[in-house]
């Protein structure tokens, strides 16, 4: 194909105004038989087994050094979030459930003394990922790919013994398969006219390819872990209701986690099934969208590396919420002013984005509250952005109340680029206003190896203590020299 991988997100899949409502109604109306008469010709039936082929051989592929660096940062950055994730609700649970299923001491469970069966260390540590706003984000596939396929990678690397360079291929890997899952269905566009979940279909599909990698399966087995990644891949966007972030932290991390290593164990003692997911009767695309193109799956594989397109976070936060705080913080150290002559803080975003942030009880996805947070303390700290106690402090609540959020459709169009203009207003008239187009940690604006290091301390170091940190993250930077990944649980673990 000669197209661009923009191109395939745009001009196949986003749907607009009417024509995404036509489509919809059409999807839910059509017979199997019918979609399959309206789907696309792939041009190559056995996409699922160029797919396969490529993702037996990824271990043993070198990845070109830029896209190797990236993948070290995204790790760390996943570990340090995991960490961080110890004692928050979601953490907590993870840690119960550990204890209880217990299992041969093969792989590490971060952030505590324990190393328990694989299956269950994955969905301890995807819950703990996730526990908050602090793992990164694709903003094509509109997912959060790290959560799960790192912690389904370290669990069989542990059962296996992989290298650090093969732990690398395969959380590259994972990346790679996961997210183009989702961009090649239509990504934000195809979750908000179908009600189905970007994040957890990409998390399947990342954590299958990751752990089977580390598994070193073939080519034949890679086309049935596609097929049972297939089959768990449910999707459903329900867990916006979650109030607590319990739900949200095991459909973004912790069950794709667990359905990875589980996929790639069944498959490695002899489990097997449908050949060619992705063509035939029945298919992946019959499923979820007939209309999608299924070369979207393999289009720059190989080339493009989604790894190195996927964003990290400077803040704690909701990703709706980095551009505001970016913007607001640039404006408080332009031009200081007192809290108390604001009048009013006005954020205009995209109107998607606006919608997910607006109002939220949970404290680090909702923006008002992290606005009103960082005009009274003049940062937001990973504690505060999880401190639901805070939310009802008099003076955030007060702060909060000058803080409107604006939904743009002009930003909109924009996705995935994440674009934010605040304006504050005081009671003088004065007006400051300052608009981000390239939101630090984005792939627009790339925080460098040294922030992602000072960040990674933030999270870490409360629990880890300073000098372990400093060796955990140098030997993150440098796992090309790991023979064993193994040899990392002492640093991830506590005393």
């Amino acid at each position: 194909m000669n197209q661009s991988y923009e191109e395939i997100f745009t001009r196949r899949n986003l749907l607009k105004g009417a024509g995404a409502i036509a489509a919809s109604t059409v999807f839910a109306g059509k017979t199997a038989q019918a979609a399959e008469q309206t789907a696309p010709p792939a041009a190559n039936p056995d996409i699922t087994g160029i797919l396969a082929s490529y993702m037996s051989k990824a271990k043993d592929r070198a990845l070109p050094a830029m896209v190797e660096e990236k993948a070290k940062e995204h790790i760390l950055d996943t570990i340090a979030a995991m960490v961080s994730g110890t004692h928050l609700p979601p953490g907590a649970l993870g840690e119960k459930f550990a204890k209880f299923y217990g299992g041969e001491p093969i792989s590490t469970v971060v952030g505590t003394n324990m190393a328990i069966g694989p299956i269950e260390a994955a969905l301890a540590n995807g819950v703990r990922a996730q526990s908050d706003e602090t793992d990164d984000s694709n903003a094509p596939s509109h997912s959060h790919p790290g959560c799960s396929t790192v912690p389904a990678a370290l669990a069989l690397g542990e059962q296996f013994g992989i290298s650090g360079p093969h732990f690398i291929r395969a959380v590259a890997l994972g990346y790679d398969v996961g997210t183009r899952v989702t961009i090649t269905l239509g990504g934000l566009n195809y979750q908000m006219r179908t009600h189905r979940d970007c994040h957890s279909m990409v998390s399947t599909f990342a954590a299958c390819a990751a752990a089977a990698s580390a598994a070193s399966l073939s080519t034949q087995q890679m086309r049935w872990v596609l097929d049972y990644a297939a089959q768990q891949d449910s999707g459903i966007a329900a867990w916006e209701r979650d109030t607590h972030h319990v739900e949200k932290a095991l459909t973004f991390g912790g069950f794709p986690a667990r359905n990875g290593v589980s996929t790639a164990l069944l498959i490695y003692h002899g489990g097997s099934g449908v050949n060619n997911i992705f063509f035939g009767p029945n298919n992946f695309f019959d499923a979820f969208n007939p209309q999608a193109d299924p070369e979207g799956l393999i289009h720059k594989l190989g080339v493009f590396y989604e790894i190195a397109n996927t964003n990290i976070k400077k803040w704690s936060v909701g990703s709706p919420v980095q551009a505001p705080l970016n913007a607001l913080e640039y404006i408080m150290k332009k031009h200081p002013f007192k809290l108390a002559d604001v009048k009013r803080v006005i954020v205009t975003e995209a109107t998607d984005e606006a919608m997910t942030v607006n109002n939220r009880e949970m404290p680090d996805i909702c923006l008002q509250y992290l606005v009103a947070l960082m005009l009274v303390k003049g940062t937001v700290s990973f504690h505060d952005s999880h401190d639901r106690a805070l939310m009802s402090d008099p003076a955030i609540v007060a702060a909060r109340a000058k803080v409107d959020l604006v939904g743009s459709a002009a930003m909109q169009k924009l996705y995935p680029q994440l674009v934010a203009n605040v304006e504050v207003v005081l009671n003088d008239g004065t007006t400051y206003s300052h608009r981000v187009n390239a939101v630090l940690g984005t792939t627009a604006n790339p925080m460098t190896h040294e922030q992602i290091a000072d960040k990674a301390r933030d999270l870490m170091t409360p629990f880890l203590g300073s000098a372990q940190t400093e060796h955990l993250i140098d030997a993150i930077y440098h796992l090309e020299n790991v023979s064993d990944i193994r040899t990392l649980r002492p640093l991830l673990q506590t005393t």
